[in-house]
């Protein structure tokens, strides 16, 4: 084994499957596999998936395996590496301790991250935005994701809720799914195109059968993906405004769709451009289904070298 590459995983466990990435310590990705999540099975069985889609990984290409990095869903306590609130989609999720469970399995360091950071953390290693060093990223999935990368590394706040800019209010009055009302997520979510289109139309589609129909020339189909573009801009002049962040990249399912977006984006900046004068520039994401994984294999990284005092 001493010819063995070593290697870094990164695995993102999402609702409905868990993407498991075997790369290099350059984070070039080596080999991948996606299963099943038993989101409805508890943590126990999640984990266990994960770590033997890794194994298989491993079985692969042999190689020394140094550490893991770990994605997911909801409000994670980073340092505890435990899922602190999670969806009702998962059972026994919330409290689970991630970074124990896969140490004891595999005798390697751990670490966990919210999906969206390491999304963030993905794009900025080997993505759209490689090497900058003020970032916004954004997710416009079944919710509105974001995190902040501010001079070259992910800021999360005091508690953790940096860069929350789905839950951001001052987009109307209608409720959102966390309680509040007005917030981006209740314009550019999956979930709220098809409600917004169901209210037009009384048609029920998902955000990908509205975004075929708006490039059929669906009138109602693009205004509602002309309010996500607006309500996304709006979002970005915001953190330029607050932060003088001019960088951000789009990820997630409905991002897929960024052409339907992408002229209103462009459209509402250049009405009224940053108080900088500096232009906004969005991305959307390079690295698809593998972001999250990518960039938990990067936060894996980039803990070993501070542990070992590598560079």
């Amino acid at each position: 084994m001493t010819d063995s590459p070593q290697v870094v995983v990164g695995v993102d466990i999402g609702g409905t499957t868990t993407q498991v990435v075997l790369c290099t310590t350059e984070l070039d990705v080596l080999d991948r596999t996606e299963v099943s999540t038993p989101a409805s099975e508890g943590g126990t069985a999640m984990l266990d998936a994960a770590l033997s889609a890794l194994r298989l990984l491993l079985d692969r290409t042999p190689a020394r395996l140094l550490g893991v990095g770990v994605g997911a869903a909801g409000l994670v306590d980073v340092r505890a590496g435990r899922i602190l609130v999670a969806s009702d989609s998962f059972r026994d999720w919330a409290g689970f301790e991630v970074t124990a469970t896969v140490q004891q399995a595999l005798g390697v360091p751990a670490f966990l991250d919210n999906d969206v950071n390491a999304f963030l953390r993905g794009e900025v290693a080997k993505g759209a935005v490689a090497g900058a060093e003020n970032v916004l990223g954004m997710t416009l999935g079944t919710g509105v994701g974001g995190a902040l990368w501010l001079n070259g590394a992910l800021y999360e706040g005091p508690r953790g809720a940096a860069g929350e800019i789905g839950h951001v209010p001052g987009f109307g009055e209608l409720p959102c799914t966390c309680g509040g009302r007005g917030h981006l997520e209740t314009l550019a979510s999956g979930r709220s195109i098809a409600a917004r289109y169901g209210e037009r139309t009384g048609r029920a589609l998902t955000a990908h059968g509205i975004a075929e129909a708006a490039r059929s020339g669906d009138p109602d189909a693009r205004a509602v993906y002309t309010s996500v573009g607006r309500g996304v801009a709006r979002a970005l002049l915001i953190t330029a405004g607050l932060l003088d962040v001019t960088t951000c990249v789009i990820g997630g399912g409905v991002s897929r769709s960024w052409a339907l977006v992408e002229s209103a984006v462009q459209e509402t900046l250049a009405v009224e451009p940053p108080v900088s004068g500096h232009p906004v520039r969005v991305l959307p994401a390079r690295l698809g289904g593998d972001a999250v994984a990518v960039g938990a294999a990067a936060r894996a990284r980039a803990e070993l070298l501070i542990h070992t005092g590598g560079s």
